[in-house]
């Protein structure tokens, strides 16, 4: 029996959901606070989304998962709350930006699985960087591995080649298999030995390889040292004060010398200083001097309060202000081969970390210096230009020519497509990736402006949201001729359908792709994989098609994930 399932909240990515869940046909009702172009009452409820009525108008008490996908934190645990009190048992796929508070609900909540946008989105924006035309992500291994659709044609190199040569490689596991003419599974395309033709669509996954800093301390320090200039521009006043400060005191010294004959240098600049800095100094240098001596030290004493009170001030800025800051991330700007990453947004931060983590080099520009994700970048020894980078001289500060890509994720579409033109201006061979939030026209920018990737975190996110809500706790998802496809870990339980069968006679039956499985806390994938009987308490990783899932399902309604 096929779940009922809710969608509540139909922005951008609430309705990209409800239309990708009844593509697979599934039953699905949506809520939304005002009425959507195109929809009935049937088919949308109109109301107060966290309102008892309106939840119960969309059955909530028949319903089996309820997907709450609007933009705000509050608005999605008070949806939550007032269906858990109407539908105890309910399942719910929660929308969260605060990816903390998501998981802690997690824990606390039976039936309860968070999921961000962001999260979701921000590794394909990855990949994409990487140079890999990611279309998803899977979780594997321990491992993020980016999704690719790879299509046959006459230069592939792949075509002619048999599957079954693909299926042993453990760097790369096939996902998904469409061919060309007629219906086959891959597992059976495998075992037949299957060559592939022009117009065969394969969907893989790649293992991802961490690279490894190569910049040791000492060429970090040399770097330091070669950026005078740099440090000249962000210290120019303080260095100006300070050598005016200095001036005055020497002024005063030698002029203290040449009219007290008997006076030391030493005497001289000691006292100096003193009058200048409000220290005090020994009086009796001036005590005998002429008028027009007593008159100098007034007036010097008038300057050299202002100038070293402006000093004073001008150092506490540059080493407590940003100026310091400035300068030092100024100074570990990578000449070579590192990622621009232009606008800390949520998204933003996510792929700044997830290329730290790799082993890459990246440049951060953004431009509130408020913004709380600049400490977290900074934290982590990043560089962060406060400018706007939709300026040529402030791409050039980030040393695009010599970068190995650009990506614009601000917060605003049309700021995103102003970068990425000056960028192409400045560097038309670097790789650019571009955030855009309207999904419908996400593929147009991509045809207008021939970048090469405008993605769209809603279009990304959605299937996701949508295999969670079909199929319980997924570790992938992605789309290929229109068809969705889920991967997820189920526990083979001795009253599992899969319980006591062949791994690769279930899989030809069932309509689904075995990825690996765990027996014993030990992996076992290829034609191992194939040749294995499943067992109460092992563990199968597996895709399939997100209509086959139905089979899967438990009367007593639970899911089929781990």
């Amino acid at each position: 029996m096929k779940p009922r399932i809710i969608v509540c909240g139909l922005g951008r990515t609430g309705y990209k959901i409800l239309r990708l869940l009844r593509q697979q046909g599934a039953i699905v009702v949506g809520i939304h606070h005002q009425p959507v172009s195109g929809e009935n009452a049937a088919n949308v409820v109109v109301g107060e989304l966290q309102a008892a009525s309106t939840l119960q108008a969309a059955g909530i008490k028949e319903a089996h998962t309820l997907v709450i996908t609007t933009t705000e934190d509050a608005l999605n645990l008070s949806i939550m709350m007032q269906a858990r009190v109407l539908n105890p048992q309910i399942r719910i796929i929660n929308r969260f930006y605060n990816t903390n508070l998501g998981e802690r609900l997690d824990q606390t909540l039976s039936n309860h699985l968070s999921m961000s946008v962001v999260g979701l989105a921000a590794p394909v924006f990855t990949f994409a960087a990487l140079g890999n035309k990611a279309i998803g992500q899977i979780k594997l291994l321990q491992q993020t591995w980016p999704i690719q659709e790879e299509y046959i044609h006459e230069n592939h190199p792949w075509k002619g080649k048999k599957l079954s040569d693909l299926w042993e490689d453990p760097t790369r596991m096939l996902i998904y298999y469409v061919p060309v003419q007629g219906k086959m599974n891959l597992v059976s395309a495998v075992l037949s030995e299957q060559q592939l033709r022009v117009g065969d669509r394969l969907i893989i996954g790649t293992q991802p390889r961490i690279r490894q800093p190569r910049k040791s301390l000492v060429r970090k320090l040399l770097k330091i040292f070669a950026n005078i200039r740099e440090f000249q521009k962000h210290a120019q006043s303080v260095t100006g004060m300070a050598i005016a400060l200095l001036v005055i005191i020497l002024l005063s010294t030698f002029t203290y010398i040449s009219t007290k004959h008997s006076i030391s240098f030493i005497d001289a600049l000691y006292f100096a200083v003193g009058m200048i800095t409000g220290a005090g100094g020994n009086d009796k240098v001036v005590e005998n001097a002429p008028d027009s001596i007593k008159l100098f030290t007034v007036v010097i004493m008038l300057i050299g309060a202002g100038v070293i009170g402006i000093w004073y001030a001008m150092l506490t800025d540059f080493i407590l202000g940003s100026r310091l800051k400035q300068f030092l991330d100024a100074a570990r700007i990578p000449e070579r081969n590192h990622y621009i990453v232009c606008g800390l947004s949520g998204i933003g931060i996510k792929i700044v970390q997830q290329l730290h983590l790799s082993g890459h080099e990246v440049v951060v520009i953004e431009t509130d210096a408020n913004n709380r994700f600049v400490t977290t970048a900074r934290d982590m020894s990043i560089p962060v230009i406060l400018a706007d980078a939709s300026f040529r001289a402030t791409l050039q500060r980030s040393n695009i020519d010599t970068a190995t890509s650009v990506l614009a994720v601000t917060s605003d579409d049309a700021t995103n497509l102003e970068i990425a033109l000056k960028a192409k201006a400045l560097a038309p061979n670097i790789p650019v990736i571009v955030n855009y939030a309207d999904p419908d026209f996400a593929s147009i920018a991509q045809q207008v402006f021939d970048f090469e990737a405008v993605l769209s975190p809603a279009e990304l996110a959605a299937p996701a949201f949508a295999a969670a809500a079909i199929g319980g706790r997924i570790i992938g998802n992605g789309m290929i001729a229109d068809s969705l496809w889920v991967a997820f870990a189920t526990v083979i339980t001795p009253i599992h359908p899969f319980c006591d069968e062949w791994v690769k006679d279930v899989a030809k039956s069932a309509d689904f792709v075995p990825l690996y499985v765990e027996i014993n806390h030990e992996t076992v994938q290829g034609w191992d994989l194939l040749e294995t009987i499943l067992a109460p308490g092992d563990v199968l990783y597996l895709t399939m098609p997100a209509t086959r899932l139905n089979q899967l399902w438990r009367e007593e309604g639970r899911g089929i994930g781990v």
